[in-house]
This record gives structure tokens, sequence and C-alpha cells, in this order.
């Protein structure tokens, strides 16, 4: 076998040996390129990557001649040149001659320094697949022209190149997907602790975006409002105050968003695009860029009717946001609606409640209050009849006052009783407390103890005196019993309120008491629970009667977004 031929199996077998001892692009690289001259006997190389037009780095170099090292590498990462302008023409197919090197006769016409000879140089594009990714540029002082036979062999050597950037960019791409899930399962689980049991969009929406930021590290993240043919500002996270939206946006106007908006589809923007959006208005009234964007993206929110229409985020990093991002992009519009709406459900879970709670009050007027009044006004009807009669009988009518007096007594108690249930004033004295004078108005006997010391955030002491004075009902009417027991159980993580007779219990099966229309209360004491994400039982006692315990979590209410960043 020829010399030569041994010579270039043995560089192509080098080469591909140091092209697999690295997953860092640009080491691998360096190392790459410092092999190649070392084998060939050239001097100098150099390294370009290169996507799209005008968008190029030099990732590696070797020993690179003063002239075109200078002004802090600038020469070799600005402005354009033959060889990358065939690039990106797409005239450079295979390896070629490069006769003179435009950089180098720039550092000779302008003084840049020393060349060290070097004034040609050949050049070899880089492809992944049919995919052109960059250029690999080789020279040596003196040499003005590569044979037939060394550019096939630093075509070789390219394609090689091309290969282990392949796959070093798969690697990369894998590797930032699974991070990026792993982002996304910890936005999630953030963002349901942050907003359970919260009825009100606006803390929600804010929530989601302060969450964006960070747990991606995106400065911008906002959720427009589509309204006929506008978009509107409903709430926004920034991480710098510098970064300002357009409070609105007529369709027509709004470019790459309303695109995104009519098609529902999601949409990826270039630097270019996302700086004619986002934008303010400056002194004297002129238009200044809002933020330096590398890059940004509209997501439409996939379901619902909560005022949100579609999620933005931008980037100050050009590969912050890919195409390949789309999943992940998705996942959190679905997720910030989902949320969004179990809070608009939650909302209207809270009206129904409100609403049973006013016709629970209406049978209960009708049924004492309303029977007693019209007792009174009867019986008072009776005393004077007693009393203008033809002939009066006064022991009659002073038997009747005394009935008007027991009427109203009662009547006044059954108010008090409803008042009670309406403005929770006790509750100033602490919940147990409130909970045993409120048994004792309903003539129950009441063993009470706490365990644990802590405040109990008003939604949920609120809603544990509800549920107890349910409860307490409950025993009043059905249990057949005038004593019972409550006991409240604070901890750091929970606190559980538990409410027990040794009566004859509830009838029927608990299951089916639930959400019928003969246990209005049954379903509400549920409802307060669930709507705190906490859990209610009702079941008997091994030694008679029933038992109630409620347990809701120890966690902020309407958990403020924290004071990251600047939201809206």
């Amino acid at each position: 076998m020829p010399k030569h031929r041994v010579h270039e199996m043995v560089l192509l077998k080098t080469i591909a040996e140091t092209l697999n001892q690295s997953h860092e692009l640009s080491s691998m690289l360096h190392s790459v390129l410092e092999k190649l001259l070392e084998l060939t006997g050239l001097t100098t190389g150099w390294i370009f990557l290169s996507e799209r037009f005008m968008d190029f780095r030099c990732v590696a170099e070797q020993n690179l001649p003063p002239a075109l090292t200078g002004n802090n590498g600038k020469r070799m990462n600005n402005g354009s040149c033959w060889c990358l302008e065939r690039y990106w023409d797409g005239r450079l197919v295979n390896a070629i001659n490069i006769l003179n090197c435009k950089r180098l006769e720039d550092a000779v016409a302008f003084r840049w320094g020393d060349t060290e000879g070097i004034t040609h140089h050949a050049t070899v594009p880089l492809r992944t697949g049919k995919e052109l990714v960059g250029l690999l540029n080789v020279a040596a002082p003196g040499k003005v022209h590569f044979t037939d036979e060394e550019l096939a062999l630093l075509q070789s050597v390219a394609f090689q190149m091309g290969s282990a950037i392949e796959r070093i960019y798969l690697y990369a791409a894998e590797q930032r997907r699974a991070e990026m899930f792993a982002r996304l399962d910890e936005f999630s689980r953030a963002l349901t602790s942050r907003t359970g049991g919260c009825s009100d969009l606006v803390p929600v929406a804010k929530a989601s975006l302060s969450l964006i930021g960070e747990h991606f590290n995106w400065p911008i993240a906002a959720l427009y409002e589509q309204s006929d043919s506008k978009l509107s500002l409903r709430s926004v996270y920034t991480s710098d105050e510098s970064f300002e939206l357009p409070e609105r946006m007529a369709m027509e106007e709004s470019g790459w968003i309303g695109e995104a908006v009519t098609n529902r589809r999601l949409r990826t923007a270039s630097a270019e695009e996302a700086a004619l959006l986002f934008h303010a208005e400056g002194r004297e009234g002129r238009r200044r860029p809002a933020a330096k964007l590398a890059t940004a993206a509209v997501v439409p929110l996939p379901f619902g009717d909560t005022g949100y229409s579609v999620l933005i985020v931008g980037s100050t990093k050009r590969d912050e946001l890919k195409a390949e991002d789309r999943p992940i992009l998705e996942a959190l519009a679905e997720h910030i609606a989902g949320a969004l709406e179990s809070t608009l459900l939650a909302d209207h879970r809270k009206e129904l409640t409100r609403i049973e709670e006013r016709n629970r009050l209406a049978r209960d007027l009708h049924d004492s209050v309303s029977q007693l009044l019209f007792s009174l006004s009867m019986t008072s009807r009776g005393v004077e009849s007693l009393l203008t009669g033809p002939s009066p009988d006064t022991k009659a009518a002073l038997s009747a006052v005394r009935d008007l007096q027991s009427l109203s007594q009662s009547a006044l108690k059954e108010m008090r009783s409803l008042i009670l249930q309406l403005r929770p004033a006790e509750l100033q004295a602490g919940l147990v407390t409130a909970l045993r004078e409120y048994a004792e108005r309903l003539g129950l006997q009441i063993a009470a103890r706490v365990d644990g010391v802590g405040a109990l955030p008003r939604p949920i002491e609120d809603a544990l005196w509800r549920i107890g004075q349910e409860a307490l009902n409950n025993v009043s009417k059905h249990a057949g019993t005038p004593a019972a027991e409550v006991t409240l159980t604070i901890t750091s993580l929970e606190v559980t309120l538990r409410i027990t007779d040794k009566g004859k219990g509830l009838p029927g099966s608990i299951s089916r008491l639930y959400g019928s229309a003969t246990s209005i209360g049954l379903s509400t004491m549920r409802e307060r629970a669930e709507g705190l994400g906490g859990t209610i039982s009702i079941m008997p006692r091994r030694s008679g009667g029933t038992a109630v315990e409620v347990i809701i979590p120890m966690r902020a209410i309407n958990q403020s977004n924290g004071n990251r960043g600047n939201e809206r």
C-alpha cells in the first residue's frame, strides 16, 4: 500500500479517536483541529459554526497570526468574508481552495499586524446529515494551493467532524430535554401547592408567571386576553424594570403573535420579530426597544373561558427557546389553563355553597322563626278577642299573654342562633370556645380539648367553624344524646377537628347522604373541607355514636407570589 495511503488511514483513525473523547463541542473541536494540523504539517486552522445568514462564531482556532487575533477576537467573529458568503448562498458544496483570504487582505490593508506569510487557505464545509453547520479552514505560510488529494483528505476529516458535531448536538438536545421536563415537573408541583384552594384568578395568574421566571429563568412572561380584534395585557412577570410590554395590541398590528392567536398554534419568534413587538414610547413620542430579547414564543391556552387567552415568554439568550421546546411550552400552557379553570370552578363552587346556605337559612327561618311569629300573630289576635268581646275573659287573656312571652322568647333564641351562624363573633375568643358556646345554645354538653399551639389562618378557622356548627346541629337533631366531644389538634403541617358523640348515629349510608336533597349540610361540610385541600370523614364509632373528622393542610391560603420580579 502506498505510504501516503497509510498516512491518510492513520490520520483518519487518529481524528476519529480524538472526536470520540469528549461530549463538549468547543474542547472537542480544539483537540481535533490541533491533531489535524499536527498530522498534516499545516500550521494554522480555524472553525466557524453558522446556522443562518450573518450569524456565525469562531468556535476553535489554532496558531492564528497576530493580525487575526487582535481586537479581543472580534476580527474572527465580526464581518463577512468570501468563504462565509459562499457558504451562506449555497455555493460551497465540497472542499475548495480559496484563492486568497479577505480577512488577511484586510489585515494587510489596515495594518492589523503580522500575517506570518499566510495569504490563502482551504475551506471545507461541515455537515450534519444534509444540513450545513459550519466551515473548516486550514492554511500554512506560503501555501497558495491544495492538491485534489489534500482536499479529498480534508473532506473525509470534515465528514467525521460533522458526524461528531451531530452526535454532540443530539446529546445536548437530550440533556436539555430531560432538564426542561424536570423543570416542568417542579413547576407543576409548585403551581399546585401555591394555588390550591384559591378562588381568585388574579393571584393564580401572577403565581403562574412568577413560577415560570423562577423555574425556567425567562426574564419575561405574560398573559394576554383576546377580545374582539384586540389583545389586552392581563398579567405580567418581568425580572427587570426595564422590560416593558404593550398594554394593548390590535390583532392586525400584532404580527407573529396575532398569527399564533388566529391559528391557535404555538409560534416562536426571532430577535428581530420580538424587537418589533416589545417596544415602549420614549421621550418625544419616539419608540425605543423595550428589551433586548433574543427570542420569544407565544402559546395559545388550550381550553377554557377564564379571560386569559395566550401565554407569551421571552428570553435574552438566543438558544433558550427552540422549536424542540414545543412540548414544554404547550405543557406550560396546559398547566396554567388547568390552574385557571380549577380556580374558576372553585369560585363557582363557593358561590353555589353560598346559595345553598341562603336556602338553608331560608328553610330554617320558615321552619322555626316564621312559624313562631305566625303563632305570635294568631295568639295576639286571640288575646284581643278575649279582651274586647261582650264578656271579657281576663284570666284566659293573661294565660294567652304568657304564651305570647314564651313564643317570643323561642323566636328570639332561634333568631340569635341563625345570626350566630351568619356572624361568628365568638371566634374572637377562639374556635373551640365558640363551638362550646354554640353547643350550649343547642342544649348540648361539650367536653373540649386543644392539642398544639398556633394561630389558624382565617379561611381555615372560618371553614372549621361552619363545619363544626353543622356537626353539632346534627348531634342535636339526630344523635339522641346531649353529650359530645370536640378535639382540635394543631401541628405545623395540618389542623384536625374531631367531633364525636355516643348517640344513635346518622341514618343511612353517608355516601348516599352526600349531595342528596336532604343532606345539604353534609355536602356543604365536604365542600368546605375540600375547598381548602382537606378531607372530611363521617363514620360510626365502635362504641356507638358518630365521629366527624376534618383534616386541613396548614398552608397559606391564597398564597402571595413572593417579591421576585415585577408582577401585575
